[in-house]
């Protein structure tokens, strides 16, 4: 197998991870010797053990001589809570680390090659990098904007409508979209909803695919008001005093979806569409502080589109 197929399979272990693992990123790591997998680990929940230790600890002596194959830089920095990756592939041997894009932290941020390769290991960089970077958007966002990584989902009819005049909204869309869904919600380490959808619909917010109960989020209340056993931000900038949480759905409704459109805070779009005609009900949408037509364009790529029984799904992310 080449590098770039090898390397699939790490992204592939460090899905297992996405919105389970902040502060750290979710990193897949394969150990790979005469071209057999030795060794794989992934970030556990919590953020430790990293993926190298784990995928170490699996090889054992057969690391020698293996090659590393990593979807982030390894840590080059020693933690409380753990050593750095960067020093036990070096005291594992292995004799070359093939990663998908470096470290932005500035503990590490190419220190960790460095280290590798004056120690005698051959390293290469830049495999599947662009994939690589959206496997750990969240915490990405969180380095550069100091926010967690945003998506925003949304559930319409064909005419853009959330619910009837009265409110009804259950079910718009069918089961398997309703299904993913809750797959989406196991992706993320927070949930969000405004005020109205609490009052309207109690909501539980919770995951509920069997074998994936226990990754339902945490849910987070927007309102100004302080509400028994929701955590509450006063208003969308505050979700970067979120600690512990790279990922957040924000989940409704046509308030609050159009309040962090408004502010800038989304940075990927769920839209599940039903083949069904409402009329006279509750837009999907208020005012994002749209100025002109022409400042609509190229804001959002579409990046996924699929059916979920009758429904469309289509996912965009900032242009």
């Amino acid at each position: 197998m080449t590098d770039h197929r090898w390397m699939g399979a790490a992204l592939a272990l460090a899905d297992r991870g996405v919105g389970r693992t902040a502060p750290n990123p979710n990193v897949g790591c394969l150990i790979v010797r005469d071209g057999r997998v030795v060794g794989r680990g992934w970030t556990q929940p919590g953020g430790r053990p990293h993926a190298e230790a784990m995928a170490l600890a699996q090889a054992g002596e057969a690391a020698k001589g293996a090659t590393a194959y990593v979807t982030l830089e390894p840590c080059a920095h020693v933690s409380t809570r753990g050593p750095a990756c960067t020093d036990l592939l070096i005291a594992a041997r292995v004799a070359r680390i093939v990663a998908a894009m470096g470290d932005p932290d500035p503990r590490t941020n190419g220190e960790g090659f460095a280290r590798a390769r004056a120690a005698g290991i051959a390293v290469t960089t830049g495999v599947r990098e662009a994939e690589a970077r959206a496997m750990i958007a969240g915490f990405l966002t969180r380095r550069a904007k100091s926010r967690p990584f945003v998506t925003l989902k949304l559930a319409t009819s064909l005419d853009g409508r959330i619910a009837r005049p009265d409110g009804e909204s259950r079910w718009i869309t069918g089961p398997q979209a309703r299904a993913h869904t809750h797959l989406e919600r196991s992706r993320h380490e927070a949930i969000l909803i405004g005020r109205g959808t609490l009052e309207a619909d109690a909501p539980r917010l919770d995951v509920r695919l069997p074998g994936l109960e226990s990754r339902s989020p945490r849910r987070i209340l927007l309102s100004r008001t302080p509400e028994p056993g929701w955590e509450t931000i006063a208003s969308p900038a505050a979700i970067g005093d979120l600690a512990g949480v790279d990922r957040l759905m924000v989940e409704g409704g046509a308030k609050t979806a159009s309040a962090f459109l408004a502010a800038g805070l989304v940075d990927r779009l769920l839209l599940y569409r039903a083949p069904i005609l409402i009329g006279d009900g509750r837009a999907a949408l208020s005012d994002i502080g749209l100025a002109r037509l022409s400042d609509a364009h190229g804001r959002w790529r579409l990046t996924d589109s699929r059916m979920l029984g009758s429904d469309r799904l289509e996912v965009y992310e900032r242009g």
